[in-house]
């Protein structure tokens, strides 16, 4: 079995395996183009009028990484889930230390506590 392995390794070319840009004795380039609609208008005379040539023609341009994907900046800073563990984690506290009549207003409380807490922790 390691004799295989061995041999699958040794016949196996790496170059094909780390296929990208870069290739040994080139450059890696890239080119960006951009479209542009031409107009020229030629004067006519007594005898011909005028007319518009038209064409497009494709320039090339600096290449900017960052017009390629719009980037927009959104706050994803979801603290549900800490919210939801402080909280219970929160009441239960309360519940083990409070007694009698104080449980009533207790447990809320530390359930809102512990919920604010966790959603801090969380990354909210």
């Amino acid at each position: 079995m390691k004799l295989i392995l061995a041999a699958v390794i040794a016949l196996v070319p790496t170059q094909a395996l780390l296929a990208g840009e870069y290739q040994p004795g080139y450059s890696a380039s890239r080119t960006c183009t951009r479209n542009e609609y031409r107009e020229e208008y030629v004067p006519g005379d007594q005898n011909s009028p005028g007319y518009v040539k038209s064409w497009n023609e494709t320039i090339e341009v600096p290449c900017d990484s960052h017009s390629t994907a719009i980037r927009k900046d959104i706050d994803n800073n979801d603290c549900s889930e800490g919210s939801l563990i402080g909280g219970l984690l929160g009441a239960g506290l309360a519940t083990s230390g409070s007694r009698g009549k104080d449980r009533w207003w207790a447990i809320p409380a530390g359930a809102v506590g512990g919920a604010m807490i966790g959603c801090q922790v969380d990354g909210g």
